[in-house]
């Protein structure tokens, strides 16, 4: 079953205050109080699990401090209230091309003479400003060429993505930034001992803005904004947004910019952008993890505290055009057909809020919900569901739903707005709305074993401008919702005052594409390397000591009545449980098995409709997955331990007495070959599943096996039974992770698992050989799109614990994060992607093979430049002494600082176990990482992966592609949608 996505609240352990002083600030069970430690006061909220601390420096800049110990890390968020609804009217995308060029550095690092450099860079940005005035295209071209000219020459003084390597030295992970229309947010996961030097980076890094390599990051800009109209889902949106926000900014701009604007930047205004909106009292730290909260506010306020605040221009809403009727509105392209709707309500911090969510989960839950219950398992619509996008002005409320064969979207529409007459008439069960809330402190309770999670909450509070307590008394707010309250709010609320997209596939009349501008690559200096990371490198931290798994400690096991093996972890944080079932074989063995695990969601039992059992398994605060991977297969229960027993003996009697309905089984066929259509269309599904197996498989592969649609016509109810009450008579092995004692869990499971004592064997394993490239191909698929997307693959020796120290080197120095040398030199140096990454492979179990593969996605016209640069890199390493070390000194400090924990443990055992390892490979790569040199990485390099030839996958639109070029990479097979992926088109009339 799928899961609803939900906004996770805060975690964590208790602090003892020395000082208090208490303030109502209006929550359900909450109080604002005040304490000082050390001379630094915060705010803290009663009843909060999370304990976060609130405190406001001198120059206002907000700083959020939650502790939790999982592992020697801290989760970084750095937010801006800055997005797309502040950028100016004539200047859009401007905060989104802001964010990108915060990596470029500031006049401490970045630059190897800045004294010579800002006069280039002062020149650079008036031609730029002269460009956008020029309007006859020929001169535009040659003044660009004087951008292009000068860049490079101010390119000769810059050290590119200093940044990037610095935070990779100090092991930071999740390095990353983003902007949405109401805030920009900076990220990344640092170790505990790296806190000051990452405080340092940053404060520098938010000193000041330098627009140095501009004109090569704009080109990955552009890249980015051509994705985004390759993109129905996006362009979609975009349209939404149109309508629903008309009148304010978050319509009439997008964040990403116009193609006008992207075409005409102006570092003047970027600059101006910067010194409005990026001040401390509009900014914020934001931190989680394992810290001590006194010593983190000194260095706080030591490095930050230095940011002057500047005086800041009140943000005053325009408030959008009233929606009065509702707008229907038509948007073409390739992918199949969907439909996407939303009513607009009060932002995140307004009283509508709660009530929405308790409406949203009325509707999806994705088990006992209106449109769960009576459109998706009744099999009323192909897909469907709801969300919130909840915004600072507004909130939506998205509904999205796929047609079935032969239904058009105005039905999938009204059969979505009648679940709205459902509440309205108050026709769904008074537990329904306390399960809810059950729900949402479960999910809280799974928020609080993220760092990532409650650091988020503290990002979507400050930049929503709510006080801590109103944020997380979410819950409390909900629990005092009635049933008359929320009937009588959606009959005011829901009326004909909604915008649908009808998403139609065809081709596109408003296509468009932003054209390239010549440029010339830049240097790339990959030696230099300013004072001011020398002294970053110069500074003393505490060490971490590396922990590695132990699988005979850190696992604890026990064996069933019934032979059956049990892997143990405890849960020491809260009351979920998790509890697996494993079966080592998939659909590779049998291509049956994932349509009887569809089928299964379809069932009841003897005592139990399908439908009752949702509902019964919901009010127990449980659910449930069971899915196929390519060789495995998940059975999965969780939820509130104190549940367990219930659920697991619901759970058990549908998977051993399951009750066959016709009906169901009828429409599931039909559903699938409307699935399989649709695939088809997709871009991604084309690409990253078929393309991507058949160049590594060729035609026979794990995604092509699957069943003929003839099979699947033919396809009996007995036969899906029959596998699906097969799961607990093959041998199997079970994992539990929650709080009950391992002694308490086998009582548990002996009385409760039906297991057969006389077991099936698992099917013979079925391995598909890999495609071996002595004659090299290209295979090519024609897709309706700006860009082309490339993948290469070569196939590698059998998995070899020995080479995966050198393996990981490799993939940290050439191909990984924005520190490696492939995306210096293919975006930053050459402007070619914005998308490229390589990595080396290896097998997953000890009879796979390796695999060496490397993806770029550009504008079609840049395919040959791309391509080419791509491959050079691959078998001409460029030797960087200063990235190497950054990248072993990167692999150290992640290893050591890195904890396996929680449902973790027991599947890096799984993990090592199909490796025929009995230790944590992690080990052996710490200890041999630290004695390699660049002789050996070189070395593994000329084995494993120079000069080695390689097929080729291609997606693109067949009249943009330049096949000449692509002859050079071998024999060219244009690729049938039939051929990647193992079955025909079907005939819709045959599917009545």
């Amino acid at each position: 079953m799928r899961t609803k996505a939900f906004s996770p609240f805060l975690a964590v352990v208790l602090f003892t205050m020395l000082t208090y002083s208490c303030q109502q600030a209006g929550g359900l069970g909450y109080e604002t109080k005040t304490a000082t430690e050390e001379g630094y006061t915060y705010e803290y909220v009663s009843n909060d699990d999370s304990n976060t601390r609130v405190y406001t420096l001198d120059n206002d800049l907000k700083v959020y401090l939650s502790v939790y110990k999982n592992a020697p890390r801290i989760q970084t968020f750095i937010p801006v209230k800055a997005g797309g609804k502040f950028d100016p009217a004539n200047s859009t995308g401007l905060a989104h091309y802001l964010e990108h060029m915060m990596f470029k550095g500031t006049k401490t690092f970045g630059t190897k003479d800045w004294e010579a450099e800002k006069p280039l860079l002062d020149e650079i940005e008036q031609l730029y400003q002269d460009y956008r005035s020029i309007e006859d295209p020929e001169a535009r071209k040659a003044h660009y060429a004087k951008i292009d000219d000068l860049s490079n020459k101010a390119a000769e003084f810059a050290i590119a993505n200093e940044y990037d390597k610095m935070v990779a030295y100090i092991g930071a992970k999740g390095t990353n930034a983003y902007t949405t229309e109401d805030r920009t947010v900076y990220t990344n996961d640092i170790p505990g001992n790296q806190l000051e030097n990452w405080l340092e980076i940053e404060a520098e890094r938010f000193s000041m803005i330098v627009n140095r390599l501009f004109h090569t990051e704009l080109e990955a800009v552009y890249e980015e904004k051509n994705r985004s109209l390759d993109n129905d889902y996006w362009k979609v949106y975009e349209r939404l947004y149109s309508h629903v926000f008309d009148g304010h900014k978050y319509g009439e701009q997008t964040v990403i910019g116009t193609i006008e604007h992207l075409k005409n930047p102006s570092i003047t205004d970027i600059n101006a952008y910067f010194e409005k909106y990026y001040v401390p009292n509009n900014m914020a730290v934001c931190l989680s993890g394992d810290f001590d909260p006194n010593e983190t506010i000194k260095l706080i306020d030591q490095y930050f505290g230095q940011l002057p605040k500047s005086d800041l221009e009140e943000y005053v809403m325009e408030p959008a055009t009233p929606i009065s009727n509702s707008i229907v509105d038509t948007v073409y392209g390739p992918d199949a057909e969907f439909l996407n709707m939303a009513f607009r309500f009060g932002g995140t911090s307004s009283e509508d809020y709660a009530m929405l969510k308790m409406v949203d989960y009325l509707l999806d839950n994705s088990t006992a919900g209106l449109i769960n219950l009576n459109l998706i398992q009744k099999q009323k619509v192909l897909e469907g569901g709801t969300y919130v996008d909840n915004l600072n002005d507004y909130s939506l409320h998205f509904f999205s739903g796929s047609p079935r064969e032969g239904q058009s979207l105005k039905e999938v529409q009204d059969l979505l707005l009648s679940q709205i007459e459902l509440i309205k008439n108050g026709e769904f069960e008074d537990w329904l709305m306390e399960a809810i809330v059950n729900d949402f402190k479960k999910n809280k309770m799974r928020a609080l074993e993220s760092n990532y999670s409650r650091a988020n909450d503290m990002v979507m509070a400050f930049t929503n401008n709510m006080p801590w307590q109103d944020y997380i008394s979410l819950i409390e707010k909900m629990e005092a919702i009635t049933k008359e309250d929320l009937v009588q709010w959606v009959k005011d609320k829901y009326q004909d005052n909604y915008v649908v997209i009808h998403k139609i596939n065809g081709e596109d009349p408003n296509k468009m594409r932003v054209e390239k501008p010549a440029i010339t690559k830049v240097p790339v200096d990959r030696s230099t390397k300013s004072p001011f990371f020398e002294k970053i490198e110069a500074r003393e931290v505490p060490p971490i000591q590396p922990v590695f798994v132990n699988y005979e400690n850190d696992i604890q096991r026990a064996t069933l009545a019934s032979g059956i093996p049990v892997l143990y972890n405890k849960n020491k944080e809260n009351k979920i449980f998790n509890l697996y079932y494993l079966l080592d074989f998939g659909k590779n063995e049998d291509p049956t098995l994932p349509l009887a695990l569809d089928y299964l969601q379809y069932l009841g039992t003897a005592d139990y409709s399908n439908e009752a059992f949702n509902k019964e398994l919901y009010k127990l605060g449980c659910s449930f997955n069971v899915s196929a991977t390519s060789d495995r297969t998940y059975v999965f229960l969780t939820g509130l331990d104190e549940n367990m027993v219930p659920a697991m003996q619901l759970f058990e009697d549908l998977l051993m007495n399951p009750v066959a309905d016709s009906e169901a089984m009828k429409g599931m066929v039909v559903d699938m070959h409307k699935k399989r259509a649709d695939a088809k269309k997709n871009k991604g599904t084309i690409l990253f599943s078929g393309l991507m197996n058949y160049v590594q498989y060729g035609p026979e592969s794990p995604f092509t096996n699957v069943l003929s649609n003839e099979q699947l016509d033919q396809l009996q109810s007995d036969l899906l039974l029959s596998k699906i009450r097969d799961i607990l008579q093959t041998e199997h092995r079970v994992m539990y992770y929650g709080p009950k004692s391992l002694a308490d869990v086998t009582e548990v499971l002996n009385a409760n698992h039906n297991a057969a004592e006389d077991r099936k064997p698992a099917p013979e394993r079925k391995v598909f050989a890999k495609l071996g490239t002595e004659d090299p191909s290209v295979f090519f698929t024609d897709y309706d799109m700006v860009q082309a997307e490339i993948i290469f693959s070569s196939k590698g020796p059998d998995y070899d614990p020995e080479i995966a120290p050198e393996a990981r080197l490799f993939n940290e120095y050439f191909g990984g994060g924005m520190s490696s040398i492939v995306f210096q030199e293919i975006r930053e140096a050459q402007g070619l992607a914005y998308s490229v990454f390589s990595s080396y492979q290896q097998g997953a179990k000890v009879d796979q093979n390796d695999n060496m593969m490397a993806y770029v996605g550009t504008q079609a016209d840049k395919q040959k430049e791309a391509m080419e640069a791509l491959i050079d890199l691959i078998n001409n390493l460029p030797e960087s002494p200063q990235n190497f070390e950054n990248a072993k000194k990167s692999i150290l400090e992640k290893i050591q600082s890195e904890r396996i924990t929680k449902t973790s443990v027991l599947f890096n055992y799984l993990s090592a176990q199909e490796k025929d390892l009995s230790y944590d490979i992690r080990k052996d790569i710490y200890e041999k990482v630290q004695e390699m040199d660049f002789a050996d990485l070189k070395n593994f390099h000329t084995k494993y992966v120079k000069d080695k030839n390689y097929n080729v996958a291609v997606i693109g639109d067949e009249n943009k592609i330049d096949f000449v070029a692509l002859n050079k990479y071998g024999t060219i097979q244009k690729l049938s949608l039939q051929e990647l992926f193992g079955y025909k088109d079907r005939d819709p009339n045959l599917l009545n």
